[in-house]
């Protein structure tokens, strides 16, 4: 997210951009007039590989990121090893710039994994003879974000469950400003290049800092949870305490879903709070950095994305308990011989008809286990959702030829496959793929 951003403003700028990333093809969507090269992080090892990459570049940004570790050994080869492998290269090789994203927190109290990897590449950067740049973000505000739309969703909800009472402290930052600072920190020259410096040094003499990308407004989560609530339009809503064991509890069965933001080290950081002074940051900036309670309401483009991430799932279970309910009901609880009796109305012959009764029964459940567990290798979930649509279009149609009278019946059976209908065709047009995958790329930037 923040490598990509950082990316296209240095070719809107008019620099030339090498771009390692894991799929140059799924790639060069979004990073329109780089160079790509295949670079994965994951899969480095020797380190020499690095240094065609890097012949003639002049400033190295490194924006490779993960947020949990599915092996345990995640954050150490992409926070810490393969950093440091680039870094070394880009020495070797004659950069005269590094900018490293590390993360606000990653310093001497870090205790999660996720910080102490981060920290542990920012402190091997900073030992190397080269001008150096440490941004540290807070927690970033950016539509397209993972974290921001979780947040969202979150803070969407009728009622908005807080761990404890939401006291936590952080300080969310704005995408953009994350990039303007990153972009002017991998543009600064060197020390001994800058104009007008108070203390000049020699040309060989690296500068190190590291600056706390933060937002202009510490805050509650329960106040950015208001702020993100406001931003997507939603009417007041109202904040539930959530005792804090209930909360861990609650967190480590969230970690169990796949891509989950959720974990014990992320609530571990919420707890410990995430902010720091604007001094720095507004200094290479020029100004101040944006106030995100300020930030305009964008119902349409925010706050109806916010809202389907929890109607979605929220509809995908309701039709699993619609089919599931539906196969217990016919296959053990409604009487057999009333069953099969309106069978022999439809026109099923007798002998044929337990075979369609628990065969539809059948085929009820597969519809309600899938809806709530679609494989990948079956392709876009929008065929199931169609092929629900077909199977309700021929019981409505044979029920409304055969029992017409059902269409009169006081509790509204077969009217009732009209808004179901409805449901399946919106779930086609915001829930036909079969979900996303997170992906994390290096950026490494050649200014002219």
């Amino acid at each position: 997210m923040i490598g990509a951003r950082v990316a296209n403003a240095l070719v809107a700028a008019g620099h030339s951009v090498v771009c390692g990333v894991r799929d140059p093809v799924r790639a060069a969507q979004r990073l329109r007039g780089c160079r790509l090269v295949h670079l994965d992080f994951a899969g480095l090892g020797d380190a020499a590989k690095l240094m065609p990459l890097l012949a003639g570049v002049d400033v190295v940004v490194n924006a490779v990121g993960i947020f949990s570790d599915a092996t345990g050994n995640d954050f150490r080869r992409l926070h810490t090893e393969a950093p440091i492998a680039l870094f070394k290269a880009a020495v070797a090789a004659g950069v005269r710039r590094i900018v490293q994203i590390s993360a606000l927190g990653a310093d001497a109290l870090a205790q999660s994994p996720y910080h102490r990897s981060k920290l542990a590449a920012d402190e091997a950067l900073l030992a190397l003879p080269v001008s150096s740049l440490i941004v540290q973000p807070s927690l970033v505000f950016a539509p397209e974000g993972r974290s921001t739309r979780f947040f969202a969703a979150w803070a969407t909800l009728p009622v908005v469950p807080l761990p404890g009472a939401g006291a936590q402290r952080i300080q969310p930052v704005h995408i953009d400003d994350v990039v303007e600072l990153v972009v002017a920190g991998a543009l600064a020259p060197p020390a001994g290049d800058t104009p007008n410096a108070a203390a000049p040094t020699t040309p060989t003499t690296p500068t190190t800092r590291r600056v706390a990308a933060v937002g202009r407004e510490p805050m509650t989560l329960r106040e950015y949870l208001a702020v993100l609530r406001r931003v997507a339009g939603s009417p007041r809503g109202w904040f539930l305490p959530v005792p804090m064991p209930l909360v861990r509890l609650a967190t480590r069965l969230g970690a169990l879903l796949p891509g989950s933001l959720m974990s014990a080290d992320a609530l571990a950081m919420l707890e410990r709070g995430n902010v720091a002074p604007t001094d720095r940051f507004e200094r290479l900036l020029g100004r101040a950095p944006r106030a995100l309670s300020e930030m305009p309401v964008e119902r349409e483009s925010f706050g109806t994305p916010a809202r389907l991430m929890w109607l979605l799932p929220l509809l995908r279970v309701s039709i699993a308990a619609v089919w599931i309910w539906t196969a217990i009901v016919s296959a053990w609880l409604y009487p057999r011989a009333s069953s099969l009796e309106l069978l022999a109305r439809v026109g099923a012959p007798a002998a044929l008809a337990p075979l369609l009764l628990y065969g539809a029964a059948l085929l009820d459940l597969a519809f309600g286990v899938l809806s709530l567990v679609w494989p990948r290798r079956l392709g876009p979930r929008a065929r199931l959702w169609t092929l629900q649509i077909v199977l309700i279009v021929l019981y409505t149609a044979l029920i409304s030829w055969r029992l017409p009278e059902f269409w009169l019946h006081p509790y509204g059976p077969l009217s009732k496959n009209l808004p179901m209908i409805a449901l399946l065709i919106l779930l086609i047009q915001f829930d036909g793929g079969g979900g996303e995958r997170s992906a994390c790329a290096g950026k490494a930037v050649a200014n002219p």
